[in-house]
Order: structure tokens, then sequence, then C-alpha cells
């Protein structure tokens, strides 16, 4: 029988070390646990005020919890597919803890979530549960991130177009740029199908042909295998999540813009993406903190698009 929830006793783990990322971003604290034994884990970003918040879903293979609302206390990013959004209810648990079991309606504490795949290269069915939920959301402090093959990005990988055994280690990235007063903040989970590309068009990770040592390009593969009568199809089980998170006053609409031009220009940096087998899942956030007349809605989804290929990038870093 496969190794489940059920039949391990998990401690979760919720001390890395290792690269991270350090920002600074007051009212946003950030926690990451994992059970070893899958290995598998979720990473939770808690807004201690509240935030106002926008989800952009592309792709053929999403899975999400509170993905339509428009304020938030927390997002809980996790692996374990489906099962992985209990760790969001762990999340929501904790917080109602926190504020003494109060069932008011404005004491309701809002939490989304959203689940990557990641059983591919393990073989158990262990996944983020409520009590790995809970022990993130207790272990989360400011301005510290941690990069890899960490929380919810535990078991990522990416660049599977051709054939899933040409995929690469990934996992979770940040990155964070401040102009003036405004902070925009980029946190991702890369689990993508496609390979994840550098400025100079490089592939970084994924595609490799372990036989040779090389990276595939996209459209020669393409053409390598139609050339070979072979048909393009990825195994389904793969996913995107991004967090980008600013505090700069945004209203619905322009913080619902903001997300899909950062959305979109991820495109630059993992190919293919959005597709039928990827569930690729972007929360655009605000904490709305500090007005900004001259970075206007378009050259903030500049900043932040750019933000957000730096986070994909030190998702796979080596």
């Amino acid at each position: 029988m496969t190794p489940s929830n059920d039949d391990l006793v998990l401690v979760p783990r919720t001390e890395f070390d290792g690269r991270r990322l350090e920002f600074d971003f007051p009212g946003l604290e950030i926690g990451v646990a994992e059970y070893d034994e899958g290995p598998t884990g979720c990473t939770v970003l808690h807004f201690r005020d509240g935030a106002s918040c926008s989800t952009d879903v592309r792709g053929g293979s999403p899975g999400t919890i509170g993905g339509d609302y428009e304020w938030v206390h927390a997002i809980c990013l996790a692996g374990g597919s489906l099962y992985g959004l209990e760790a969001a209810t762990g999340v929501a648990a904790e917080l109602l803890a926190r504020r003494e079991y109060r069932t008011a309606w404005l004491d309701i504490p809002i939490v989304a979530g959203a689940i990557i795949f990641d059983f591919g290269p393990r073989e158990n069915a262990v996944y983020p549960d409520k009590e790995l939920g809970r022990a993130a959301l207790r272990a989360a402090r400011e301005g510290v991130f941690p990069l890899g093959t960490r929380g919810a990005g535990r078991s990522a990988t990416a660049g599977k177009t051709f054939e899933y055994s040409e995929g690469e280690p990934a996992g979770q990235g940040g990155a964070f740029r401040q102009v003036g007063e405004t902070r925009i903040s980029v946190f991702t989970v890369v689990n993508a199908v496609g390979a994840v590309l550098d400025r100079e068009g490089n592939v970084v990770c994924g595609h490799l042909d372990r036989a040779t040592g090389v990276r595939r390009g996209l459209v020669s593969g393409v053409e390598e295998r139609l050339g070979a009568g072979v048909p393009v199809r990825p195994l389904p089980g793969n996913t995107t999540l991004t967090v980008v998170a600013t505090n700069q006053r945004l209203d619905q609409r322009s913080l619902r813009t903001l997300g899909r031009q950062v959305h979109a220009s991820m495109a630059r940096a993992i190919q293919p993406f959005h597709a039928l087998v990827d569930g690729d899942v972007l929360f655009a956030v605000s904490t709305n903190e500090v007005e900004s007349p001259l970075l206007e809605s378009i050259g903030l989804g500049v900043i932040a698009s750019e933000v957000a290929w730096d986070a994909v990038l030190a998702a796979v870093a080596s």
C-alpha cells in the first residue's frame, strides 16, 4: 500500500538553511512548512491587516480555494494536488484561534489557496494537510522567503514538454523591488510543463537530454518530434503559482489588470506557459498603504513583470 498521512507520524519542518530572499515589506509575513516524508510542503503569506486581492487563473488544470475573494488575510500555496487544499483550512483554523474563536461576520478570516501536483517525482500519498498549514502560519515572519526546493516547491519540477524524464528540479522563487514608497514583491512556485528561460533566451531549467547534457530548444524540439512522427503530448500535473504583492493603492479594476499583465509577461520566462496541462494561478494583492501618482498602472505592471521574471529565475538558481 502507498504510504499516506494516515500511515505515518508526520512532523512539520519549519526551519531551513540555504538560499533565501530578504525583503522589506512591513505587514507581510511568510511561513514555510514541509513534511520530509513526502517530500512536500506549503508556503503561507499572511497579510496582518488584510489586503485586497484579485485572482487570475489560466491553463487547463487549476486547483484553488477561495479564488473569488476580493479581500484576503492569507494565501496558502501547497503541494499535494487537490488534497493539499486542506492546508489552507489549517491556516484559517489557526487564524480563528488567534481571534479567540470569534465568529462575527467581520471576524471570519479570509484565506485563499492554490495547489501544484507534486506526486510525480515521489512514490507516496503524503500531502500538506491542516496541521502543516497551521505550522506554516505559526512559523511566519517578516522579511525572509526560502528559495529553491522549499515549501510548496519542495518536489516541484520544470521542463517536461517532451518527456517527463527531461524535467529538472525547480521550486519556489521570490524577488523584491522598491520604487519610491511603492514596494513590489513577487513569490512564485514553479512546477511548469514548460522550461525556464533566462533573459537571453537560453533554457536554464528543463528539457534536459540527460544522455547528452543538452537542454532542448522549444521550437526545435517540437519540429524534431513531428519530423520523427511523434506527437507532443505532455503529461498532466503541472502548475505555476504566483503572488504579486504591492503596498500601492489600487482599485479592483487596476489590481485585476496588474495581475493579468504580470501573468501574461511570465510567458517570457516559462515556455510553454498556461498549457492545457498547467493550472497556473496568480494572486495580485495590495495592502493599499501608499499613493503613487507618478507610477501609474502600466508602469507598475512593467516593473512587477520584471520582478516576476527575477522570481522565476530565483526558483531554479543553483
